[in-house]
């Protein structure tokens, strides 16, 4: 039989696991309306990690990373995110942003050391840029599909075979893109025909 201290440290475990999961599913939830930079921890751990340094902010080098604004409200407040509506994340080499975090809210995972095809093996740096987000090619503005020629995303890509053409017409492999969104910098439809979404969708 189940003593009474198992009992009550089996119940407390499912209701702080509980709230645990309900905390992660609501900051997920928000966090579909920003992108975080490279490596970022889950929403609610890299929430818990981060703390507002503005290190990463200071060290990309194509100012691309910003602090959200009060109004997405206080616990995400002053939090480091891409902006990749308006800008491109050039997967820069040695990742300065993830460097300079020194709370470790953007962290390399041994996981994405060991899935880089290679690897700085002095300073178990990987080679392999992360998933930032998604991007989507929107045929309704992409100017190829509408008739004229353009091409202005051709040379954009920094990863190999993400961004195909056929007929002149660029499509996105999902399978290998990471969501860099230079391709959406180099788009010159009006409004960009890059749609960038949030991972946390």
């Amino acid at each position: 039989m189940m003593d009474r201290r198992n009992f009550f440290k089996g119940s407390f475990g499912k209701v702080v696991g509980g709230v645990i999961n309900s905390a992660e599913t609501a900051a997920r939830k928000k966090a579909k309306h920003w992108i975080r930079p490279p490596f970022a921890r889950e929403e609610l751990d890299f929430l818990l990690t981060c703390t507002r340094c503005d290190a990463c902010m200071e060290a990309c080098p194509h100012n691309i990373i910003f602090p959200l604004p009060l109004s997405r409200g206080v616990e995400f407040a002053q939090t480091p995110a891409l902006d990749l509506i308006n800008h491109g994340c050039h997967l820069c080499e040695g990742w300065p942003c993830v460097l300079a975090c020194e709370p470790d809210a953007l962290v390399f995972s041994p996981a994405s050391i060991d899935a880089a095809p290679e690897a700085d093996t002095e300073n178990q740096l990987p080679v392999s840029p992360p998933l930032l987000a998604i991007a989507e090619i929107n045929t309704n503005q992409c100017l190829p599909y509408l008739g004229p020629e353009c091409g202005a995303c051709r040379e954009s890509c920094p990863v190999p075979d993400a961004l195909i053409f056929s007929d002149e017409k660029p499509t996105i492999n999902a399978d290998l893109c990471v969501g860099c969104g230079l391709c959406r910098e180099a788009c010159i439809a009006d409004p960009r025909a890059v749609d960038i979404r949030s991972l946390n969708i």
